[in-house]
């Protein structure tokens, strides 16, 4: 794991959990990119209205820990853990499209740990990985508990796409 004084070990995640609504169950491609799209312009922007434009301590600690790169594990079919996906692939979209600085600023916080400052309460967004070695499995799975077992991963015909995510 990392630690916020920048030291971090070698951490490999088998299905981490993601908490956020499955987006990428959504079939229509527009509709998918307009919600997360939607969601990282209302996310920005609730964040810089409750700072005022000054970066907060919980942005510290996402910096920190945008060196720490764990390997994360994921299968799509999981819905416990299948938005890691989504999450890395709207941020470089967002770059892609020049809406960088929005997805960057909504990378750094949650509607929750928004909600949670502008109470007085320090909440980090604790479930947001800045960096990662992602590894998608994409074998075929019969069921949820397939998707979501620790065995899937060592199969022999084992399918999987390797994608490294940097944040900058």
């Amino acid at each position: 794991m990392a630690t916020t004084d920048g030291d971090h070990v070698e951490t490999y995640l088998f299905n981490p959990p993601f908490i956020s609504p499955p987006i990428d169950r959504i079939k229509n491609d527009k509709l998918r990119l307009g919600l997360r799209f939607a969601n990282s312009v209302l996310t920005a922007g609730l964040a810089m209205a409750v700072s005022g434009g000054k970066k907060a301590r919980e942005n510290n600690q996402f910096i920190v820990l945008s060196s720490w790169v764990p390997y994360l594990f994921i299968n799509p079919k999981d819905v416990i853990c299948s938005e890691y996906v989504g999450y890395f692939e709207h941020r470089e979209k967002m770059e892609a499209i020049g809406a960088g600085k929005i997805g960057r600023i909504a990378t750094q916080h949650s509607i929750g740990s928004i909600v949670s400052g502008a109470t007085g309460k320090i909440c980090g967004a604790v479930h947001k990985i800045p960096s990662a070695y992602l590894t998608i499995n994409c074998s075929p799975c019969r069921s949820f508990g397939e998707a979501h077992g620790i065995h899937q991963w060592w199969r022999p015909d084992l399918e999987c796409q390797f994608k490294v995510y940097q944040y900058k």
